[in-house]
């Protein structure tokens, strides 16, 4: 089977069973699957930290991130909280690229368990304030990561063809600039498309797409630092052609926080 293959049957059963669980399943299920989803990103991150031969350690990491994932698990009750989370995740997002800018540099293991927290703990937090919200939650919930796999996919299809301008090459040297605009591009048409399935105007859902999109990818360009910084060529090997969690929640994980805000600012959260 080739790799493409390979890549595109794996996306597709992950994409039934995601699709399943969130639209057809209760909603104390999806919260299950996010935490299931953010604990896996815990564990392969600690493989960052430079734990190999100390399993112990690793799964205290994890521990910690369940623990902070529970405690911050109230906030969404608040809205004013959950826009305080996004907020300084955005600021969090800003300093990540400026690391991916400057890459090379050295990494220490505490800042890297630190930056660990920061990647996970507030998309969660926000991801599960979009299942929960009152209006379109599951429907919402489901734009968010269409627009991140819009951009994934529309990046790689033409990257692979037209791709001759390397985006960074120090840090992930099978992204193109080409490729960039490729997923911006689709991105942007799916946040429009979603927007008028939930009965919403697709003007600046479109604006919404872009700029999630294009903030997804400093996601994934910050983990790949990360693997660089560690050695480490994927996260994890649990989805075939894709890599481990991470390597799927990445973009994700920067994307949220954005999501969420502009959201609210359009007037697409429940008060």
């Amino acid at each position: 089977m080739s790799p493409l293959l390979q890549r595109v049957l794996t996306a597709a059963v992950l994409l039934g069973l995601f699709l399943s669980a969130i639209l057809f399943l209760s909603k104390g299920f999806g919260i299950a699957l996010l935490a299931l989803l953010a604990l896996g990103g815990a564990w392969e991150w600690s493989a960052f930290l430079r734990l190999a031969t100390r399993p112990l350690w690793r799964w205290g990491y994890v521990a910690l991130v369940g623990v902070l994932m529970a405690l911050s698990g109230g906030l969404v009750a608040e809205r004013g909280m959950v826009v305080l989370v996004a907020g300084c995740a955005l600021l969090w997002w800003l300093a990540a690229f400026v690391l991916v800018v400057r890459f090379p540099v050295p990494i220490r293991r505490g800042v890297a368990a630190l930056c660990g927290v920061l990647v996970l703990l507030p998309a969660w937090v926000c991801l599960l304030a979009l299942l929960l919200t009152s209006s379109h939650g599951r429907g919402l919930l489901l734009l968010a990561f269409a627009i991140v796999w819009a951009a994934d996919i529309g990046a790689y299809f033409v990257g692979r063809r037209c791709g001759r301008v390397k985006l960074a090459p120090r840090v992930s040297p099978g992204k193109t600039w080409e490729g960039v605009m490729g997923g911006l591009a689709c991105a942007t048409a799916v946040a429009a498309t979603g927007a008028v399935l939930l009965g919403h105007r697709p003007g600046p859902a479109a604006l919404l797409g872009l700029t999630v999109a294009a903030i997804s990818i400093v996601g994934d360009l910050t983990v790949s630092v990360f693997k660089r910084s560690a050695g480490v060529k994927d996260s994890g090997r649990l989805f075939p052609g894709h890599g481990g969690i991470l390597d799927r929640i990445d973009s994700v994980t920067a994307a949220a926080p954005l999501f969420v805000l502009e959201a609210g600012w359009i007037g697409w959260l429940a008060p």
